[in-house]
């Protein structure tokens, strides 16, 4: 057979690959998620064209992720980093590092999302590789935020928004607006938490046409969450009962989980216990299933909370030493912060010293090691509601203390720059 019979098949191979790719994207679409499975499996197993794997693991990593089916998810970033190796194209090799932080991202293991992410900015010298840096550094700031070093996570969602706005690329500054909407659920400015995704909402509104109703699913829940800190649970409600709805529409378990867990915050919040705890035992079953130990360990601190409601002080410490081995899985010292606050609620009560004085100590380091503090004033952020401000550094102070007292550099910066010593 001479070379141009072979180039033929070879090209007719790769269109064939093409028409069952993109029949899979139609069955997903219309939400025919199993089929679409099966067409895009098929695929894998009869293409030889190392592009059109590619491109079909890509379709397999977006379906798994969005099934919270994180360690398949896992498996087919793998594959996908392989075979750009195979390819040795850089603008492949950079996509299969994002897809394998966004998987790591997604199972919580937050070290290695920060690596793998910075292997890909590292890869630069590509049109393709530069647009994906917007959702590049997307990842690494959940992952920061997932691990509380808050400076940073705020650093690397500022520039994925200096991307998006460069690239006009809507869709991640909705999804970046998002995140920062949970950056500041943390901080407890809620003010910023409901103004961000209600601008990502406003995104959906303004461009979102052609989008899948995931993002306004997405912007509806954090929106929810916001409202829920504000004490409008009326509102809090309407907005998690809308993204719900979309969730269960397009068979989205992570979201899922999300909802059920606000939908049990809500109740407690409103004192009624005995519909919480049904939503945290729904939510806790779908986050066990997809490994989101966060989610794991926001619903034992929930339950733990609903416990102490009810003066059932031992199950309430349960609940919380729970929440405080899940939180030092993921390496997330915020939760570990807000156990030992309700650790120290709780032995105050039974006039436990020893332990009370235990739990003082630890929660003081994680305050320091947080650095969750103004260098202004000197005094807690994160404790209550208030309105935060950050400096170009991404440094946070109270706002009240930038304005009263003014400054013409970061304090912090300052400070971290001065040779460690005793006073």
């Amino acid at each position: 057979m001479n070379t141009f019979m072979w180039l033929f098949i070879a090209e007719m191979g790769q269109d064939q690959t093409k028409q069952q790719i993109e029949k899979g994207l139609r069955l997903y679409q219309s939400n025919q998620t199993e089929q679409a499975l099966h067409v895009w499996v098929r695929v894998l197993e009869k293409t030889s064209d190392p592009g059109g794997k590619f491109r079909v693991l890509g379709c397999l990593i977006t379906a798994h992720s969005e099934m919270g089916k994180y360690k398949e998810m896992l498996k087919y970033a793998l594959a996908q980093i392989d075979t750009a190796r195979e390819m040795e194209d850089p603008d492949y090799l950079a996509e299969g590092y994002l897809n394998l932080a966004r998987s790591n991202e997604k199972l919580c293991d937050f070290q290695k999302t920060i690596s793998y992410c910075k292997t890909c900015l590292n890869m630069q010298g590509t049109t393709v590789s530069l647009q994906l840096n917007g959702q590049v550094c997307l990842s690494m700031g959940n992952a920061f935020l997932g691990l509380s070093i808050f400076q940073k996570a705020l650093e690397s969602y500022e520039k994925a928004l200096h991307y998006a706005h460069n690239n006009d690329d809507k869709m991640l500054e909705c999804r970046v607006c998002c995140s920062l909407g949970n950056f500041y659920v943390q901080l407890k400015d809620y003010e910023k938490a409901l103004f961000f995704p209600c601008k990502a909402a406003e995104l959906v509104n303004d461009y979102g046409k052609g989008w899948s109703l995931k993002y306004r699913a997405m912007s509806q829940y954090h929106m929810a969450v916001a409202y829920r800190k504000l004490d409008r649970l009326p509102d809090a409600m309407e907005c998690c009962e809308e993204s719900m709805k979309i969730a269960l529409q397009h068979g989205d378990r992570p979201l899922q989980a999300l909802c059920l867990l606000n939908f049990a915050d809500i109740h407690r919040c409103r004192n009624d216990i005995e519909k919480a705890f049904p939503r945290y035992e729904s939510s806790m079953c779908i986050m066990t299933e997809i490994g989101n130990r966060l989610g794991q360990a926001s619903i034992y601190l929930g339950v733990g909370k609903c416990w102490l409601q009810q003066k059932e002080l031992d199950k309430a410490l349960e609940s919380l030493q729970r929440a405080q081995e899940l939180a030092d899985e993921a390496g997330n010292k915020l939760f570990s912060l807000k156990v030992h606050c309700l650790s120290e609620r709780i032995f105050r009560n039974q006039e436990k010293q020893e332990e009370l004085r235990e739990q003082v100590v630890k929660f003081l380091q994680c305050v320091e090691e947080l650095e969750l503090y103004c260098a202004l004033c000197g005094e807690s952020i994160g404790e209550r509601n208030q309105q935060l401000q950050a400096l170009p550094c991404s440094h946070i102070f109270h706002l009240k203390c930038l304005q009263s007292c003014g400054t013409k550099g970061c304090s912090k910066c300052c400070r971290s720059s001065m040779k460690p010593g005793f006073v």
